[in-house]
């Protein structure tokens, strides 16, 4: 299928996946601004934006913005990553109209008060302490500064309560200005939408936000030697988890690596949770999953579990991950996981957010597209000698962990 793609005199690209047997159209505005791209000093500032950007417009309340999406049934939300920050809406078709000129209305009018920021603060920090005090997110913030060190794409999404607690609007809308740029920015449409009234509007709400100038920032992630970070914590369970060199998004390996991840850790069928889990009742929770992200990646493997079980799951994640490192996957394994590849893939268009998703983070990361067919036969052509030399490459390459929890400097990796 065909995309429909407009670029504005401003440059702000327009891409939709027009879906006439639908009712429902997504729609979001990705921009280019993300914890990766952040000082130290501005950690955590992408992720307070898209707070304060729901405070109030120009035009608009807090309340009036919920109550005009509560009106027709829609949905509003947005999230930040370590790359990118998307405003996103599910509407009935005909509400689309309404559905970008509220978007357009909380990036480009938000009122930014003084009053408003001080408040919001407190509700991140309640945010981050949260974060803090769930293990499965903790250790795998951690795991990200063992695998990268101190570099920008292991900071905090989130931030600190220090960095949170110094910010300020004039900083805010500094960073603002220097990121929230229509030349580095996406607006996407999956579902039942017209191209031509879509654009005439998207030209009406966003022909006035105009390019700074600044060149978009320049973010390299280099290889650092892994390590091992431990956090002391006073909790029932110990929460290990490991990190081995992955690729990014849109490389060639993406679909190969999702294929051995499904049999090594990321299935009910895997080895992991059937060994340690099933077979042991070593874990609650065992998985794996990769993580990419632009250039670079990580596949995260996570356990949870007692501190008295420890090192016998540590001794278990090593065992099978030397198995599938030497001896690869079997051939009934490969079908499998390549079929659950196939399989996730299909089912997952069936949704306009899904879609809308895929494409609008795509285009603004990596400049391009690509369709349900591309996908399908990128995921045929892998094979079982590639994947196998893939997982052999991943699963021998110096690895880095983290512990959270009692004893956790007790545990051997």
């Amino acid at each position: 299928m065909a995309f429909d793609l407009k670029t504005l005199p401003n440059g702000l690209r327009i891409i939709g996946e027009h879906m006439p047997g639908y009712r429902s159209v997504a729609v979001g505005l990705w921009v280019e601004s993300g914890s990766q791209y952040e000082t130290p000093s501005e950690n955590g500032i992408s992720h307070f934006i898209e707070h304060m950007l729901f405070k109030g417009t120009e035009k608009r309340s807090a309340r009036d913005i919920a109550e005009e999406m509560d009106a027709v049934g829609g949905q509003l939300n947005a999230f930040t990553s370590k790359e990118c920050t998307c405003f996103y809406a599910k509407v009935v078709d005909e509400h689309l109209p309404l559905a970008m000129d509220v978007i357009s209305d909380l990036v480009l009018s938000s009122r930014l008060d003084p009053a408003d920021i001080e408040r919001e603060k407190g509700v991140v920090i309640e945010e981050i302490n949260m974060a803090e005090d769930t293990p499965e997110d903790l250790v795998f913030e951690l795991l990200m500064l063992a695998h990268y060190g101190d570099q920008p794409v292991a900071r905090p999404i989130l931030g600190t309560e220090a960095s949170v607690s110094a910010l300020t609007r004039e900083r805010i809308t500094d960073y603002m200005r220097r990121m929230y740029r229509p030349e580095c920015a996406v607006l996407a449409l999956a579902g039942n939408y017209n191209w031509n009234e879509v654009v005439r509007q998207a030209q009406t709400l966003y022909g006035g936000w105009q390019p700074t100038g600044e060149k978009r920032p320049v973010i390299e992630t280099n290889a650092v030697a892994p390590r091992v970070m431990r956090r002391k914590k006073d909790i029932e369970q110990l929460h290990l988890c490991l990190g081995f060199p992955s690729c990014g998004i849109g490389a060639a390996d993406v679909y190969p690596t999702a294929v051995f991840n499904s049999a090594y850790g990321g299935a009910m069928s895997s080895r992991l949770f059937q060994s340690i889990r099933e077979e042991r009742g070593m874990a609650y929770s065992v998985y794996s999953y990769p993580n990419p992200m632009s250039g670079t990646g990580v596949l995260a493997v996570y356990a949870g579990t007692s501190p008295e079980h420890a090192g016998e799951v540590v001794r278990m994640l090593n065992e099978e991950t030397k198995k599938l490192a030497e001896g690869g996957l079997t051939e009934k394994e490969f079908k499998q996981a390549k079929e659950q590849l196939l399989s996730g893939f299909i089912l997952g268009q069936e949704s306009t957010s899904s879609r809308m998703n895929a494409i609008g983070r795509r285009l603004l990361l990596l400049g391009d597209t690509q369709t349900d067919e591309d996908v399908v036969e990128k995921i045929r052509g892998i094979t079982f000698e590639g994947v196998n030399a893939l997982a052999r490459r991943v699963l021998t390459s110096p690895r880095s962990a983290a512990i959270v929890g009692n004893g956790a400097e007790d545990v051997e990796i």
